[in-house]
Formats: C-alpha cells, sequence, structure tokens
C-alpha cells in the first residue's frame, strides 16, 4: 500500500474572509489561470456556493481552455464564495444570504421538514460584502478585467443572482441563473424584475442564462415563464437565453450546465 497523503489543487489559492456587514466568515477558493493574463486582465466568474460548486467551475475552465477554439472557453479566475462548518449550518446560513428583506416570510408546506425558519433577509447587505470587501480584494491580488464579471448560482443563490441583477445590475455583465427557487415568499422576486424591466434602459448589454433540470416540476414553468416575460420585454441592454436540461433534478442539474454555463459567460 502507498503512502497517504493530502491532494491540493495546483494554481488554486484559499483564505477566510470575515464580512462585518453580515457578521460571518465565508471559505474564499480561487482558481487562477496557467496562461499569461491578456492585457485587459483576466474574467472573473464568482461562484456562490461555492463549497458545492467551485470545484465544478474551476475544472470546467481549466480543461476547456485548453482548447479554447474549439470550446469557446476563455481562460478565466474563478472565485468560489462559501461557508465552512457543517452542512446543516451551512444550510440555515444560506437562507440568510440569498433572500431579499421582507416584513413577513411565507414558507410551502413542502419546505417544513427543512427547519427553515430562522434569520432570513440578508441579500441586500450580502450583495454589499461582494462589491466593497470580495471583489477589490480580488482586484487587488489579481490582474483583473472589471468589464468581464460573471455571477453564477443555483437554487436559493440563483433568486440571489436574479435578485443582484434585477437590482443593481451593473454589479456584473453576465449572471449564470440554475434552478432560481423563484417561488421563495410566495414569489417576491417578480415585483423586482417589474421594477427593472420598467426602469431606463443601460447603455451596456448585461447577458442573462436561465438553466433548470427538466424533472424540476414546477420550477421549469417558473424558470419558463420569467425567461419569457423578460424575452418579451425586448430589451436591448439585456441579452438572455435559456436551457432545460433533459433527465435533471434539482440535485444533478448543475454539473450537466456548467460546461454550457461557463462557454455562455466566454462569449
Amino acid at each position: 500500500m502507498g503512502i497517504t497523503h493530502e491532494v491540493t489543487l495546483d494554481h488554486t489559492e484559499a483564505w477566510l474572509c470575515y464580512s462585518e456587514e453580515m457578521d460571518d466568515t465565508y471559505d474564499i477558493r480561487v482558481a487562477l489561470p496557467k496562461t499569461p493574463p491578456p492585457e485587459e486582465g483576466y474574467s472573473v466568474v464568482y461562484v456562490l456556493d461555492g463549497n458545492a460548486y467551485f470545484q465544478f467551475a474551476r475544472d470546467v475552465v481549466r480543461l476547456q481552455s485548453k482548447n479554447a477554439p474549439k470550446t469557446l472557453v476563455e481562460a478565466a479566475i474563478v472565485v468560489g464564495v462559501g461557508h465552512s462548518g457543517e452542512d446543516k449550518d451551512v444550510s440555515k446560513r444560506r437562507f440568510y444570504d440569498f433572500t431579499a428583506p421582507a416584513e413577513a416570510y411565507h414558507y410551502p408546506e413542502r419546505l417544513k421538514r427543512f427547519d427553515v425558519e430562522g434569520k432570513h433577509g440578508g441579500a441586500l447587505k450580502f450583495l454589499e460584502f461582494l462589491e466593497s470587501q470580495l471583489k477589490p480584494e480580488i482586484e487587488r491580488r489579481y490582474i483583473v478585467n472589471k468589464k468581464k464579471q460573471t455571477l453564477f448560482g443555483h437554487s436559493l443563490s440563483g433568486l440571489f443572482t436574479l435578485f443582484t441583477l434585477f437590482t443593481k445590475p451593473n454589479a456584473f455583465q453576465t449572471y449564470l441563473v440554475a434552478s432560481p427557487s423563484i417561488w421563495w415568499n410566495d414569489y417576491e422576486l417578480l415585483p423586482y424584475m417589474g421594477e427593472f424591466l420598467n426602469r431606463p434602459q443601460e447603455n451596456e448589454v448585461r447577458r442573462l442564462l436561465v438553466t433548470v433540470g427538466e424533472q424540476e416540476r414546477f420550477m421549469v414553468d417558473d424558470a419558463k415563464q420569467l425567461f419569457e416575460r423578460l424575452e418579451e420585454a425586448q430589451q436591448e441592454s439585456l441579452e438572455c437565453a435559456f436551457y432545460c436540461a433533459p433527465d435533471e433534478n434539482h440535485a444533478s442539474v448543475v454539473p450537466t450546465i456548467m460546461s454550457r454555463a461557463i462557454r455562455f459567460a466566454s462569449k
């Protein structure tokens, strides 16, 4: 038998980042390209729920950027934003990070068995953490293209990714959304979308990819309806795309769509 040893990811850095705004500590992981930066700097993909999805995104970028002319995936910095700690504790903290402030919260019956009642409504503060603390730190440490920034989120963090697009669209240029929890708190996201669509259009184009698994039942309809409403608005400053992954469910959809999502961000 050989000697057992820990395996580390090459060209990958990690640190803990405390946010006074959130009164929480985040596990930050950063995958760096092996190639020199282009003149304008590396594009950056921020991956929420980094505990679960950072390595998927890192490996897609790392493997496919080796043959960018065929894969259409460029070399990029991948930043995972997650929590350290036990899964049960992380789950509760997600409900705070990724949900908007509201006067009251209403839970569907299917959620009550997950013990979701607790602290919610931290989305504005979490967005402030990303904008005022994490992004400047990434830009200080690395050579970054500030005009090519992507945010990826799944489920509740997909809800937050849409919330960010609708409330502060200039925070990122590309938004990658997988199985977003549009249903949260009786569809409270939809008025934010309405306000977004009623604003004067920006000169710069923002890009949105919405994905969902075919087996996600009502979430498929929710995602389709949101995408169709955005398309119908025909906003020149928003480019939208939609993909429903055949045979995939809420747990399996992210590995399936990650390559498509990263390719969309590379355009």
